[in-house]
């Protein structure tokens, strides 16, 4: 393990993926991931040779691994906006807006890179050792917690509303009396009057986002891309081609196009699941076929769905930076994949680790 985390070239490679993610923005860059997963998957099926590189070394490699690019990305961000760097007019804190593009400015990029040799660190520890979940999600569900310790940000933020789980206060569009948890910044890092961040207050609970986060409308997403990302990897043998249909429909939320779901995290255990249960084995649910490996791969959207937003809810909705729901979901969804193939229920766990 320590000769792998110690490889120079995948360092010096990761230091320059988290500094393109943070200068493409961490949406864009996640983006990318999702096409060189296509086109890797695509090639893979098609039988190309040297193919697996594509998907295993670009997308989720130094270029564009998201526990990389995309994490490094969002440190980048939550650093920006700590400088005072980023005047966008963004509804929340300006550490959230990870479709924004941060440039050239070489501190932000220094900081993503920083944060892109941290994420190929935490992916590839995970990895070596064979723990039982998705070593890149788990980069940047950790990533996050560490760039708000470091940074200074709030691991959750200031509970409002009736609890940690209350979205009332946005459904009701109030308001913070002050921007706390994070000024109003105007470029160049001076805080606005007190007057004036009042008149501008963030939304007092902010949503991941905010055309999903009710539970039956999530749960519905969760089915529909269950059942979808389930039937690709049946089809097709691939585990990671929904994924990267899912990451690739973002290109769209990017662009502004209202109401796009996210729904990576979904198809990617969904995908997954399918594939363990058709199997052969001596599990409790091995060999099944089509019908049976869609529902289990539509349960699987649901679960993963729900624990997503059951994250957002604890982890986004409060806080000031970006800590991705949806790479929680999909450390949760793996995780519970190797616990199904411990416990016997499963013939097999694809590509999670099992040591």
């Amino acid at each position: 393990m320590i000769d792998a985390l110690l490889d120079l070239a995948e360092i010096i490679a990761a230091f320059g993926g988290g500094a393109f993610g943070a200068a493409l923005g961490p949406l864009p860059a996640f983006i990318f991931t999702g096409f060189m997963v296509i086109a890797g998957e695509a090639a893979a099926i098609t039988g190309i040779e040297g193919s697996g590189a594509i998907t295993g070394s670009v997308a989720f490699g130094p270029p564009f691994s998201p526990a990389i690019s995309f994490a490094g990305g969002v440190a980048a961000t939550a650093y920006a906006a700590r400088q005072g760097y980023m005047d966008t007019d963004f509804d929340y804190h300006e550490a959230k807006n990870i479709a924004f593009a941060l440039g050239t400015k070489p501190d932000v990029l220094a900081v993503g890179g920083a944060f892109g040799i941290f994420g190929y660190w935490l992916q590839t520890a995970s990895a070596e050792l064979a723990l039982p979940y998705d070593p890149i999600a788990m980069g940047v569900v950790l990533s996050a917690l560490f760039h708000r310790l470091i940074l200074g940000y709030s691991v959750i933020g200031k509970v409002r509303g009736s609890g940690i789980l209350d979205m009332g206060p946005f459904e009701r569009e109030e308001r913070r009396a002050a921007a706390d948890g994070g000024e109003a910044m105007t470029d160049g890092g001076e805080a606005q009057s007190a007057a004036a961040a009042a008149q501008t207050g963030r939304f007092a609970v902010e949503p991941w986002l905010p055309h999903q986060y009710q539970w039956g409308h999530v749960a519905m997403i969760g089915l529909a891309a269950g059942l979808l990302g389930a039937y690709t990897a049946l089809v097709t043998g691939s585990a990671f081609l929904a994924f990267g249909i899912s990451a690739a429909t973002l290109l769209f939320l990017n662009c502004g196009v209202e109401q796009i779901p996210v729904t990576h995290h979904m198809t990617l255990p969904a995908s997954t699941a399918a594939l363990a249960v058709t199997a052969e084995g001596g599990a409790v649910i091995a060999g099944a076929g089509e019908p049976t490996a869609l529902i289990i791969g539509g349960v699987f959207g649901v679960i993963c769905a729900l624990f997503g937003e059951l994250f957002q809810r604890v982890f986004y909705a409060h806080g000031d930076t970006h800590w991705d729901p949806p790479a929680a979901a999909i450390v949760f969804g793996t995780f519970l994949i190797a616990i199904l193939y411990f416990a016997g229920v499963f013939p097999d766990a694809v590509w999670v680790p099992t040591l």
